[in-house]
């Protein structure tokens, strides 16, 4: 470490492309790559090295393939813009791709005409940091993720702003994994996608205007805490989708106008706390199999629908909330109402079953047939009680 040199890249120096320094340098040298365009691809950097670009150099493949492959151990790429990554329908080409390397940082990198943006493979303990991904997605056949990690472990993805992909984030059998703080925005698809991923924290990053915000499938002991899910509009769209999800936190976020905040199946043991669901069509729609679940503490300010339920049993637990449909009251003034709130309504079990009756939200109909639901429980689950319904909102 102590002979690491610095070897300057640019069109009068003695290196003039960054595939030739990196033929040139030793383990743990740096290459400074002042401003300029260079058009390579397929630069593969097979040792220890860090790559700083001044004033964010350009480097343009052409739409060749692959741009940057890394399969050493500390690896630093600091600095670029990477422009025209090539596309393929049979290969994932990507501007950075990780392969099985091991303290890496890739930060400070703008992304732009691309089709896989940073890649990660089978790489652990290493930082995706402050870089910028801008796609141009039209289609999903055609597009691929802006921050993918495939079989990683113990990497941080902070302060990353991610637009215009497929999916914003990506995941798939990567564990101990920090999200924080990302912007992940207009979207194709997901603004987040994970798969088979377990113990993985995602705190402080906002999603929205995707084609959904966040699918949340088959992993465990999840931690969502304090991101924002807004304006994830369309006839499938959600703020959160959890699939086969157990033993989850998910508190402190914001789910503000989204078709459905939270979409809910075969998810177990999850513990929603100081939630607010803003002005959704459905803050939460419950499908089957979900059990010993507990919502405590969540704000549910005017939804079209609170609380959306398909079955007739239910053991999950819904505790001293915040609800602005509530029109009981508190006579000893200890803050808590002193009627049980239903936040099950029978026209949302009538639009479950005949998507068409949604025409007649807002109408008489509607106010009659929730009100006799309310004195004689039917179709909805009896048990399904807020007994300790706040009167003013938390957080």
């Amino acid at each position: 470490m102590g002979w690491s040199r610095t070897l300057p890249i640019c069109s009068d120096c003695t290196i003039q492309s960054i595939t030739e320094g990196v033929s040139m340098a030793s383990d743990f040298d740096t290459l400074l790559i002042k401003k300029g365009t260079y058009k390579e691809f397929n630069i593969l950097i097979d040792k220890p090295l860090t790559l700083i670009g001044l004033n964010y150099p350009i480097v343009d493949g052409e739409d060749q393939g692959e741009i940057i492959r890394i399969v050493s151990d500390n690896v630093t790429i600091d600095g670029l813009f990477i422009i025209n990554v090539g596309t393929s329908y049979t290969t994932d080409y990507a501007a950075i791709r990780v392969v099985k390397s091991e303290h890496f940082m890739i930060k400070n990198v703008v992304l732009e005409k691309l089709f896989f943006g940073i890649y990660l493979e089978k790489s652990n303990n290493g930082k995706v940091y402050h870089n910028k991904i801008i796609g141009d997605a039209v289609d999903e056949y055609n597009s691929g993720n802006g921050i993918q990690l495939w079989y990683c472990k113990n990497v941080e993805v902070e302060k990353n702003i991610v637009q215009h992909v497929r999916d914003g984030i990506y995941l798939e059998f990567s564990d101990n994994i920090v999200i924080k703080d990302n912007l992940s925005t207009d979207n194709l698809r997901y603004g987040l996608h994970f798969m088979f991923s377990n113990d993985d924290i995602y705190t402080n990053n906002t999603f929205e205007n995707n084609g959904a915000g966040v699918a949340v499938m088959f992993s465990k002991r999840i931690k969502m805490i304090g991101n924002t899910f807004r304006k994830n509009w369309g006839t499938a769209a959600f703020g959160m989708l959890l699939k086969e999800i157990n033993d989850a936190e998910i508190s402190g976020n914001i789910f503000e106008e989204n078709t459905i905040g939270i979409n809910i199946e075969g998810s177990n043991r999850i513990r929603y706390e100081n939630n607010s669901f803003l002005k959704n069509g459905w803050a939460v729609k419950v499908l089957g199999a979900c059990y010993e679940n507990t919502f405590t503490k969540n704000n549910f300010l005017y939804n079209s629908f609170d609380i959306s339920y398909n079955s007739k049993l239910n053991d999950n637990v819904f505790d001293q909330n915040y609800w602005s449909e509530y029109t009981g009251y508190d006579l000893d003034k200890n803050g808590i109402g002193d009627i049980p709130y239903r936040p099950v309504k029978l026209f949302s079990y009538i639009v479950n079953k005949t998507p068409e009756t949604i025409v007649l939200l807002r109408s008489l109909f509607m106010d009659i047939i929730d009100f006799s639901e309310k004195v004689s429980p039917v179709f909805t689950p009896d048990n399904l009680l807020d007994k300790n319904p706040l009167m003013m909102k938390t957080l």
